[in-house]
């Protein structure tokens, strides 16, 4: 299994279809593959061996793309970097896995000396930019113009392809370390069970610097479909794009899909095209879904869950479960393992629990990551006897659905009793008021913990704390229920659109010297 075999085939098959579109530039399988082979042959130039790391600092762009598999057929490594961290935090992952090579665009050139200054490992820098190359930089255009090609390392199996980095909430981030097997089976096992067809237009506007980007990214790929990519998510020209290029396919995480519904342009475009609608990264609010399903009723919707460590995807809720009224209770599950993935829901002590019971989700199989790069305690604390232990809270019900109820460290513990978040989450986004929320836990004399919400209203909207509470009480039990409110025009979000519910909480826990990660 390697990765760069989707570029063989499709140079075999289907040459002259078309691969990736960005803006104005559109590229055939062939061009596509012809740029990638003389790609590789500039970064062997520029001195990547076997192994060797090449990062990527930039938005999302059919260069980004050509990055990504040059690595892998020059028989490197691609570290796609997080475009939301500062300079420090970008050096310190470039030295942290001896990256040298740099590739960078305009969006981040502005970054490039705060970086050199800070990183011991840089040691050249391509420029990918539309513009002026920076002083101290290789042009990109420059490089591939007169490169010939090379022949494809045949990286394979076990051999590491990625290095994708952790958020660093709860201390320094960790290199998680993919292998071409890893990727390559999580995407067929994504595909194959699921119905989505080949050669296909599937639309990308996740980051790619995050796993679920590069794992779409290779999903359509493996199926000959052809990338329409956009540099970031922006509600407008998702839209847009999806009429203009009759995009059949695409993802978005919750938050990104209410914000695509609720722009006032969206009933005015046609997104009639859309043939699968996948969601996944964060929790989907039952209100929310029920709503998307109403407005792109052409759709099949799919749900995918994982994590950066796991390839990332272990478990899938399939079409039939959003198209059949009778099954509509499993709809607030994540669904049922992949073919790939083994499940199971452990005690604090690593035994299995009984169906229904809540305990931490883990996962066995071939796409389990090959361990936190330089990082091998942490590794073991992760990995034990082959099952990697997500952190996220949940159970398994009798027909092997899994449902997510929070993240371990998140759960609220209130008078003695557990309080999972994405449950009262659900029961305040179906009240009319609210548009977004987010529930912590912060500190309460009497109570140890509180339940505390933290909302955006709908426009025009104002807080009625006592009727929020009564409805809520009408649909969960009242120690379960908000016992303080506080109203925001905002909630922080990381870079692939995660709600960062630690930087909500360490304001309450600061003062309380309790490290909330």
């Amino acid at each position: 299994m390697y990765l760069t075999q989707l570029l063989h085939k499709a140079l075999r098959e289907y040459p002259n279809d078309e691969a990736v579109v960005f803006g104005e530039r559109r590229q055939t399988w062939a061009q596509l593959t012809d740029r990638v082979a003389r790609l590789a042959g500039v970064l062997q130039t520029l001195g990547m061996g076997p192994d060797d790391r090449v990062g990527i600092l930039g938005l999302n762009s059919d260069r980004y793309m050509e990055t990504v598999f040059a690595a892998l057929w020059g028989g490197g490594v691609f570290n796609t970097v997080n475009i939301r961290w500062s300079a420090p935090e970008i050096a310190y992952s470039l030295d942290d896995c001896d990256t040298r090579i740099l590739f960078v665009d305009d969006e981040f050139a502005s970054m490039l000396g705060a970086i050199r200054e800070r990183s011991s490992a840089l040691q050249k820098v391509v420029y990918m930019g539309d513009r002026t190359a920076p002083e101290g930089t290789e042009d990109l255009r420059d490089l591939i113009s007169g490169a010939s090609p090379v022949a494809d390392a045949g990286r394979c199996d076990r051999d590491l392809a990625g290095i994708l980095y952790t958020g660093g909430t709860t201390g320094k981030p960790k290199g998680v370390m993919l292998s071409h097997g890893n990727l390559y089976l999580s995407a067929l096992s994504t595909v194959i069970p699921a119905c989505r067809k080949d050669r296909i237009v599937g639309l990308h506007s996740a980051p790619f610097f995050h796993v679920a980007g590069i794992g779409l990214l290779l999903q359509l790929s493996i199926r000959g479909g052809t990338n329409i990519i956009l540099p970031r998510f922006e509600p407008l020209p998702v839209i847009e794009a999806i009429g203009r290029e009759k995009v059949e396919e695409t993802f978005l995480v919750p938050t990104m899909l209410r914000a695509v519904l609720d722009h006032p342009e969206f009933d005015s475009h046609d997104t009639s095209s859309l043939r699968c609608f996948i969601y996944g990264a964060s929790p989907m609010d039952s209100a929310l879904l029920k709503r998307a399903m109403k407005k792109l009723p052409n759709a099949d919707f799919l749900q995918m869950y994982g994590m950066t460590e796991l390839s990332p995807t272990v478990t899938m809720l399939h079409p039939e479960i959003h198209s059949d009224p009778a099954r509509h209770h499993k709809l607030m599950s994540a669904g049922c393992p992949t073919h790939i993935a083994e499940i199971r829901i452990v005690d604090p002590m690593d035994n299995e629990v009984p169906r229904g019971q809540v305990g931490e989700i883990c996962a066995r199989g071939p796409m389990v990551m090959q361990g936190y790069w330089n990082k091998e305690s942490q590794t073991r604390d992760a990995i034990r006897e082959g099952w990697m232990h997500t952190g996220d809270a949940g159970y398994m019900d009798d027909d092997g659905y899994v449902f997510l109820v929070d993240r371990i460290k998140d759960m609220i513990v209130t008078g003695g009793e557990n309080v999972y978040s994405v449950e009262v989450e659900d029961v305040l986004l179906q009240y009319p008021q609210v548009s977004q929320c987010a529930v912590i836990g912060v500190p309460d004399e009497k109570w140890g913990e509180r339940v505390h919400a933290v909302l955006i209203l709908r426009e025009g909207e104002e807080l009625d704390e006592a009727d929020l509470t009564t409805f809520c009480k009408e649909h969960i039990a009242g120690y379960k229920c908000p016992r303080s409110y506080e109203v925001r025009d905002q909630l922080p979000m990381s870079g692939a659109g995660k709600l960062l519910k630690f930087k909500l909480k360490e304001e309450h826990w600061k003062e309380k010297g309790r490290n909330i990660g």
